[in-house]
């Protein structure tokens, strides 16, 4: 016998076509308030602001006034743009100094172009049905690409494919079709041809992203919330990334130690293990900067705890670590333990800290510590008490905290909090299903700015594994529990890639994968990849294969230290990028398409990647394969292992034994190395030196090596040094200079500088004013020049002391 529920409205699905969408209709009237545009319609309006000549911004809305404040993702804007607003009866003009927005009156359509009318993108009209969910459609051609979205699966290029953004736990499986992972950056970058432009949906609730449901369209859409968009001009792919980041803010410059190689395991159980492993990595001479203690070293999962019986001495323990340059990074959830004796969970109940729904209950979930509670971080005084609570971390000197579970995953059917659990939002309060996706964002904000005002001047690192638009300002990203598949490691590449198009830099995989169980050949393989991502962390689950360095024996073993060495022999270059991209947020690790846009061959290629401009990585991501295909693009190249030098825009078979991953420098570029360390910090006397490859008679070359303590933030009141190397070949002769811009309050304590000329077209017969020595003698810190016979490789030597010097090298 059946009731009337069985003729429940909402089991009779209603076909998309069916349901009755809503449009805003005709353009009726534009007006200016404040220096925004609003076009009104017959069912509702759009706000246009331009933010830059390059950057609009559209905000659908209904009623008389529009709210155009933002989510915390977007850092407050000031319009300074001159628009200038042409009507007629077609069509409203907005046009600046780059570019127009063009709205046809008719329907509401928009139309992106430039000044000479040409078409950039087209944005259909927009339609919602009755629950307020909004959908645009926008144009696309058969030969369009698509990248960004931050955090996903699948290939480089998005063509084809559908994803979600909404925060969630996956612990299993990660594999192309799903849709949603720990991860929401809704932008979303179209390319077609020689332009490229970014769409980013400041809404942090569900949204959607359709590449695949029609071959020359896609759409966006939103359950909730307002349909609040920011159209980003190029033309070029890096025009796109820089000015994203200006509206969603850059990396400040992490701590040197943080680019380190980091250790971890679910989990490291006690005191005795993790001083062990420190000791066993300093005894191996193999580098390590971070250990980092899972959930086990707390007190029944109780965050802001240690558990006494497993870490009795936690200050004895610090200081041992610091001796041996070792930092701990511990892991910290959001859910608070419901326990009536915890003083956390008392402070955050009498203070109203905590999530509540809208009766006035506080929110509870199950996590780890079992029915816990979860701090409010919409509101600005809960972020504060957060960031304070971390004292009992830097009181021990710990300066970097791991954010997890944030997105907030919770032990339940929907893997998270209630979606009408409540927000206060700083007195504009908003259900979870509203506000989701910022989280994590919010929670590592909170323990940022917590760590930097606990730090007295320290730079803090912050880890996250949930995070949205903006997150790169204030923590890293890994990329969640992948699993020791070959397939896992392949994934990671076009994953970090489009991260770094979406404006988070800092980023990486767990090497060697954290779950499953990994293997000698994918450890080796995993860490000669893993050392040149930006996130470099070697993370397993518990029950797993060990999988720390040594954990196969002494030959993979071997390569495993070489691989983490050489990570820290590039550490002046690899810092000189972080630099660089905290001030243009551009990417440390690049697809080959953003620096090669016009070439076919790059468009969806997700095995290989750049770091910086100039070195490229090719590394090998199936078991038993001792060679692949490598494409190098225009110009030369240069085999990092052996010196050939190699013509680009073809395919080569590159060699690639057990010991091997292929490397390949452009011909013309120059690299800092520093001498081998411990740690990042180590401070030595030793020379650094000026790789230049490639150099030749008619080919000019230039870098800038910045650089300051690593640690503090004095870097902003000018601390810091710029050293600048030029090469320039000049017929019968090549000319170096070096010459330090700025010295302001930082001074290296190296005594020499070294210029080791690579794989060059010509021959050096001598340097002006030096004298040719042995290599023994340049070891041994003496001034002068040596010619290795077998290679033709220069290698040049001078003291560190002048503020600039030119040497003239002769040339065969």
């Amino acid at each position: 016998m059946e009731g009337s529920a069985a003729i429940h409205p909402d089991k009779v699905a209603l076909l998309e076509g069916q349901a009755t969408r809503k449009q805003l209709g005709a353009v009726k009237s534009v007006e200016q308030q404040d220096g925004v545009n609003i076009c009104r319609g017959e069912k509702g309006n759009a706000a246009v602001v331009f933010l830059a000549d390059n950057i609009c911004r559209i905000k659908i809305f209904h009623g008389a006034d529009v709210d155009l404040s933002t989510t915390p993702g977007v850092l407050p804007q000031k319009q300074l743009v001159d628009v200038k607003v042409e009507e007629n009866e077609e069509r409203i003009i907005f046009k600046t100094s780059s570019m127009q927005l063009v709205v046809n009156r008719a329907d509401f359509s928009f139309f992106y172009e430039d000044l000479a009318g040409s078409r950039i993108a087209h944005q259909q009209p927009i339609s919602w049905n009755a629950r307020g969910e909004i959908k645009v459609t926008y144009d696309s051609g058969l030969e369009s690409h698509f990248y960004g979205l931050g955090e996903k699966t699948g290939f480089l290029d998005k063509r084809g494919e559908r994803y979600t953004n909404w925060n969630t736990d996956v612990y299993a499986p990660h594999v192309p079709e799903i849709e949603a992972l720990y991860e929401s950056i809704p932008l979303l970058i179209h390319m077609n041809g020689d332009r490229s432009y970014g769409l980013f949906l400041d809404n942090p609730g569900r949204t959607d992203f359709d590449m695949r449901s029609e071959q020359t369209a896609f759409t966006i859409s939103c359950t909730t919330g307002a349909y609040d968009i920011y159209f980003i001009n190029g033309p070029e792919l890096k025009d796109v990334v820089s000015r994203y980041t200006t509206l969603t803010g850059r990396m400040d410059l992490p701590p040197k130690w943080a680019i380190g190689y980091h250790q971890s395991r679910y989990s490291y159980m006690n005191q005795q293990e993790v001083l062990e492993l420190a000791r066993t990595f300093r005894a191996k001479q193999i580098p390590c900067d971070v250990i980092y203690l899972d959930i086990h070293y707390m007190d029944e999962y109780r965050v802001f705890t240690f558990d006494k019986d497993r870490f009795p001495e936690p200050e004895a323990m610090m200081a041992e670590l610091k001796s041996l340059g070792i930092r701990i990074v511990p892991i910290v959830d959001p859910g608070v333990k419901k326990d009536a004796k915890y003083k956390t969970y008392q402070e955050g109940v009498r203070q109203n800290h905590f999530v509540k729904k809208l009766e006035g209950d506080i929110f509870f979930g199950e996590v780890w510590p079992g029915i816990s509670a979860f701090p409010d971080f919409t509101e600005d005084r809960t972020s504060e008490w957060w960031g304070e609570q971390h004292k009992f971390y830097t009181d021990l000197g710990i300066q970097g905290i791991w954010n997890d579970m944030n997105e907030p995953a919770l032990f339940n059917e929907s893997k998270t909090m209630d979606l009408d659990a409540m927000h206060g939002n700083n007195g504009n309060p908003l259900t979870h299903e509203e506000l989701h996706n910022l989280y994590g964002m919010l929670m590592s904000k909170a323990t940022y700015e917590g760590l930097c005002g606990l730090l007295e001047g320290q730079r803090p690192f912050i880890l996250t594994r949930a995070g949205y638009a903006g997150i790169q300002r204030y923590a890293a990203v890994w990329t969640g529990d992948n699993r020791s598949f070959w397939e896992h490691m392949a994934m990671a590449m076009p994953m970090v890639m489009n991260m770094g198009l979406s404006g988070i830099p800092f980023a990486g995989p767990d090497i060697g994968g954290f779950a499953h169980h990994t293997s000698d050949e994918l450890l080796i393989r995993w860490t000669q990849m893993g050392a040149f991502f930006p996130y470099c962390r070697n993370h397993s689950a518990i029950g797993t294969v060990r999988q720390e360095p040594w954990s196969f024996g002494s030959k993979s073993e071997e390569i495993v230290r070489t691989y983490i060495g050489l990570r820290y022999r590039l550490m002046p270059h690899l810092y000189n990028l972080f630099q660089q991209s905290a001030t243009n947020g551009l990417p440390i690790l690049r697809p080959l398409l953003l620096e090669y846009p016009s070439d076919p061959n790059v468009t969806n290629l997700c095995d290989q990647f750049l770091i910086g401009e100039d070195l490229l990585i090719a590394p090998v991501y199936r078991p038993d394969t001792t060679h692949r295909a490598v494409y190098l693009p225009a110009g030369e190249w240069i085999d990092y292992w052996t010196g050939e030098r190699l013509s680009g825009g073809r395919h080569i078979l590159a060699n690639a034994p057990i010991e091997i991953m292929p490397m390949y420098m452009k011909a013309g570029s120059i690299i800092a190395e520093g001498p081998l360390t411990q740690s990042a910090d180590e401070v030595t006397d030793e020379a650094i030196t000026f790789n230049v490859y490639g150099a030749s008679a008619d080919r000019t070359s230039s870098y800038t090596l910045y650089e300051d303590d690593g640690v503090s933030f004095d870097y902003r009141n000018g601390s810091y040094s710029e050293l600048s190397v030029n090469v320039a070949g000049q017929g019968n002769v090549v000319e170096l200079n070096w010459a330090y811009n700025s010295t302001n309050g930082f001074k290296s304590e190296r005594k020499g500088l070294r210029f080791s000329f690579r794989s060059a077209s010509f021959t050096a017969k001598g340097v002006e004013g030096l004298q040719s020595l042995s290599p023994e003698q340049l070891a041994a810190g003496a001034e002068g020049w040596s010619l290795d016979t077998s290679t033709g490789d220069l290698l040049i030597q001078v003291a560190d002391e002048a503020k600039s010097g030119k040497l003239i090298i002769s040339i065969g």
